[in-house]
This record gives C-alpha cells, sequence and structure tokens, in this order.
C-alpha cells in the first residue's frame, strides 16, 4: 500500500515523499528516487523500494519523519509529458447537449470523447486560481485521473487495465464561456482550459481495496464551493467508459509513456440527489427545468475544495482547496 506526493522545494519538479494512510506523516523516498516521474520511469524496480518504505513509516520504524501538510505540496506530477482528459460519464455531456436542444450522437455511445491538455504545468492542490477576466465563466470540474506506466500502442482493453499504476482527483479546470467559439473552430480546446490541479496524493490500487474495481473508483467525490456542497455522485456508477477503455482508445494509434495522466471526465450521476461536479451541469439541469441558469460561474474569493472519503470517513487523497484571485500582470 502507497500513498506518495511531491513536496514544493522551489524546484519545477519537487521532491518525492511517501505518505503515510492517515495522510499524517511523511518521508522523503530520495534513497529510491528524487521525482514522482524519475519513480514512474523506473516503476517496477522503485515500487518495491517505495512500498518497504512506507512500511517502515506506518510502524515508525525508521528517522526523519515529517509531519505531511498538503499545503506545501505541488500535483502529485507537478508536470507531465501527457495529459488526456476524457468525458466518460455521458449523463454529463447529454445533460449539456439537451439543454441547447441537441440530441447524443450515436457514436458517442461507443468511442469516448478525448481531449489531449496542457502538462507543462499544473497548479499544486492549495494554488490559487487566478483569472483576468470573470467574463470567461470559470468552472471547477472534479474528476478522478490515473497515471500510466508505458502503454504500448494498440494496447487491448484488457491489458490497459494493467497499466494504471497510481491514482488521484484532478480540478479540470474549464473557462465556460471561451469554449463555444473554440469549438466551432473544429481544432479542440485550448485557451478555455487553463492549467489543472492535481490532489496532494496519488496512491496505488492496492490502497483503495474493493473501491477500485473494473478500473473505476466506486466512491463518491465531494465538490463543496464556499462550504456549500454542490455535488457527491459516485464515481463508480454511470461511468460508461472505464479507465482501461480510455487509455486503450488513446493508446490506439500511439503509445503512451510513462506517467501519462488519464482523466475521466466530470463525475456525474443519473440520480439527481447525487448533485453535480461542476456548475456548468447544475446550470443545464436549471435550463431544463426553468428555461433559465441561476447559478453564476464562479467569482473572486470563492473556494472550491474536491475531495474523496473512505467508508470510515477518512481523506484518501488529501482535498484540493483552491480559492480565486485577480490575474495581475
Amino acid at each position: 500500500m502507497l500513498k506518495l506526493a511531491t513536496l514544493n522545494d522551489g524546484t519545477r519538479d519537487g521532491k518525492l515523499l511517501i505518505v503515510s494512510q492517515d495522510l499524517k506523516k511523511a518521508v522523503s523516498a530520495a534513497s529510491v528516487a528524487t521525482t514522482m516521474q524519475e519513480a514512474i520511469d523506473n516503476w517496477s524496480n522503485c515500487l518495491p523500494k517505495l512500498q518497504e518504505i512506507a512500511k517502515n513509516l506506518e510502524d515508525n520504524n525508521i528517522q526523519n519523519i515529517i509531519d505531511f501538510t498538503s499545503l506545501n505540496c505541488h500535483s502529485p506530477l507537478p508536470r507531465a509529458y501527457q495529459w488526456i482528459d476524457g468525458s466518460a460519464y455521458l449523463h454529463h455531456v447529454k445533460l449539456v447537449r439537451q439543454a441547447r436542444g441537441a440530441e447524443m450522437p450515436d457514436n458517442f455511445w461507443h468511442s469516448p470523447l478525448m481531449y489531449q491538455g496542457g502538462s507543462d504545468y499544473f497548479l499544486g492542490p492549495k494554488d490559487d486560481i487566478t483569472i483576468e477576466d470573470l467574463s470567461w465563466g470559470l468552472d471547477f470540474e472534479s474528476e478522478v485521473a490515473v497515471i500510466t506506466d508505458d502503454v504500448p500502442m494498440g494496447v487491448s482493453v484488457d491489458a490497459a487495465a494493467k497499466h494504471i499504476i497510481l491514482i488521484m482527483l484532478v480540478n479540470d479546470i474549464s473557462l465556460r464561456n471561451l469554449i463555444p467559439a473554440e469549438l466551432a473552430k473544429s481544432f479542440g480546446f485550448f485557451q478555455s482550459k487553463p492549467p489543472s490541479a492535481f490532489s496532494p496524493v496519488a496512491v496505488t490500487p492496492v490502497v483503495l481495496a474493493d473501491f477500485w474495481r473494473d478500473s473505476k473508483l466506486h466512491l463518491p467525490l465531494i465538490s463543496t464551493l464556499n462550504n456549500e456542497q454542490i455535488g457527491s455522485p459516485n464515481a463508480g456508477v454511470d461511468m460508461h467508459f472505464d479507465f482501461a477503455q480510455l487509455i486503450a482508445h488513446a493508446a490506439k494509434t500511439r503509445p503512451l509513456k510513462a506517467g501519462s495522466i488519464i482523466g475521466s471526465g466530470t463525475i456525474s450521476n443519473e440520480d439527481p440527489n447525487n448533485g453535480s461536479s461542476c456548475l456548468a451541469e447544475k446550470r443545464m439541469i436549471e435550463i431544463i427545468k426553468t428555461g433559465e441558469a441561476k447559478t453564476t460561474f464562479m467569482q473572486y474569493d470563492d473556494i472550491i475544495k474536491i475531495e474523496m472519503l473512505d467508508d470510515k470517513q477518512a481523506s484518501i487523497f488529501g482535498a484540493i482547496e483552491q480559492k480565486v484571485v485577480p490575474y495581475n500582470k
């Protein structure tokens, strides 16, 4: 069982930490790998050594233990060779299209939507979200993401599942009012997708026990905006394409190198009682019900918190918690 984080020591890639299961203490992994990417690049060799240190950390049988705080964390990978986000929850896609009177194309049910996002820089889990113009329509998107080792081109779905080495959460930040004009050019997202932020901690699948099965994470993902819960949909429910399918789709015509990140897309359940994982979906539901959206997009000083708890109500990955602030050039 292994939980990993990256200490923000002022360098681009930070320093790799091994974190206790309760997220209260940590120890340097420098004797095995200096950075997260270094560990991922040599995963088969590094994993047993990291696990041994993790066991000693749990047993307090190791020196130089430090108190763990996510305030000093980069995202687990502060930058990555590749960040690919899918849209695996078709209920979310269906709502967005329904709100504007559009039908769901048949091929959406058979082939996942996917875009390649910027990965040269990620926000830390406690970093502010800076925006110059609120008219751009700032929104959070609460998602699950996985990190892979080397994935060969043309990998099968069954084989793809074996390439998932770490799991984490992500806030895939969107500028909703910039999206339509970009999509109208038929060339994908760019300006409408600023840097994403990931959870303080990434974990191996075994940490999640039976909650990780069928390449899905079967726990609610809680999104809280200004202390008001917006939603807690279960990430394992209504996921039309699982992570193995997303990886296989991404690798159809190219290999994916170690350290590639694959996102699930906005978590969305058909049960309306579970709420939403983004403001756009909340707005779409309002439009469908009343003809107009009442919920505004994020404003300055808003605070978004994204977290997943286990069956004992303990945080698994730590929380993404970010404040919206003006961008000053």
